[in-house]
């Protein structure tokens, strides 16, 4: 005669107890069995990592014109010094910027959530995965919105048109045009337009078409470098309904004509007269290996042949995790600092 085997220790326990045996089902039954709520820290850390805080490094751009002004440092009489209203203003400028943008991203997040839940790796976002609530996230970028252009309007009134524009323009990204390829890129480029052209009011400082044109170029490749990256996900075109007017042969003509051009027109402005008049010095050509470099690891990167796969969410966070691309940048950082300020400050 076989053995009976012995039932699951949740089936005993969901069995009707009745007396005094009721207590010791109790005690017996698994912890498992009732859900704990998540931990207050738990969610507040989501709540940050939902506002991206890895993504504000594309907030720098704002700090783009003073840096190319020779404005950060002052000639005194005891020697190079800080420009601190200029750099403080600059500063307070990215601030707001990245308080904009976190808004923004919590606002994707909530629209997008359903699209995301059906993403390998944005299903774990704290939205998607219910670990922060629909309710508070709601809240926090109505806070964040409000507090940010606040904050730009205390600029003046220049600043928070570009920063209202700049959320406009997300506003409509995220609820419609998203949808529509390229054109989807190209208002990314735009909101890193709006970036620069905030850094330049709330410093002061003229911003060159050179400059412009440069940063809409740059944005364009990233952002077709983030399609290429998608579209070789799992589901792509129910994640985002762009994709499936992409194919990854518009997408590779996209990126040889965008990196191609950021480069040519980067390496135009460090040759043209004007700047080498501006800067005083006809070096600035040096930088162009970096640029061209950090262009073709980029490339790299998203299309998953740096010896590294596709491993992070976004090309963003590809770049910030890629040894050689940081490298490469922290060393373009490097050169134009010594040719830019000759070492020295501009007087």
């Amino acid at each position: 005669m076989h053995s009976r085997p012995e039932m699951p220790t949740a089936v005993v326990a969901s069995k009707p107890v009745v007396g005094d045996s009721l207590t010791g089902a109790l005690a017996a039954a698994p912890t498992t069995m009732v859900a704990a709520p998540a931990p207050r820290t738990g969610t507040l850390r989501g709540l940050v990592k939902t506002l991206r805080p890895h993504q504000w490094v594309k907030n720098l751009f704002v700090l783009a014109p003073m840096f190319f002004h020779k404005d950060v440092f002052l000639a005194t009489s005891q020697g190079p010094a800080l420009n601190l209203t200029v750099t403080g203003r600059a500063l307070a400028a990215t601030g707001v910027f990245c308080l904009l943008a976190g808004a923004v991203y919590t606002i994707n997040d909530l629209v997008d959530v359903e699209a995301d839940r059906l993403h390998p790796i944005k299903r774990n976002r704290p939205i998607a995965s219910g670990l922060v609530p629909e309710g508070m996230a709601r809240a926090v970028a109505v806070a964040l919105v409000i507090g940010s252009l606040g904050a730009a309007y205390a600029f003046g009134p220049a600043l928070a048109l570009v920063a209202v524009l700049y959320f406009a323009e997300n506003l409509a990204y995220t609820f419609k045009l998203k949808k529509v390829a390229f054109l989807d890129v190209g208002l990314i480029a735009f909101g890193f337009v709006l970036r620069v052209l905030a850094g330049g009011i709330a410093t002061a400082v003229h911003v060159s078409g050179y400059m412009l044109a440069c940063t809409a170029l740059l944005a364009l490749y990233l952002g077709f470098g983030k399609r290429r990256q998608e579209i070789a996900l799992e589901n792509a075109g129910k994640q985002r309904a762009a994709l499936e007017a992409y194919t990854p042969r518009s997408l590779g003509v996209a990126l040889a004509v965008t990196g191609t051009a950021t480069a040519v027109t980067y390496v135009a402005y460090t040759l043209d007269p004007a700047t080498c008049a501006f800067f005083n010095s006809n070096y600035l050509w040096l930088t162009a290996p970096f640029t061209v470099f950090g262009i073709v690891r980029f490339l790299l990167l998203v299309s998953g042949r740096a010896g590294r796969g596709l491993k992070a969410e976004s090309p963003t966070q590809e770049m910030l995790r890629d040894v050689p691309f940081v490298l490469n940048l922290v060393l373009w950082v490097v050169v134009v600092v010594a040719i830019v300020y000759k070492l020295r400050p501009n007087g």
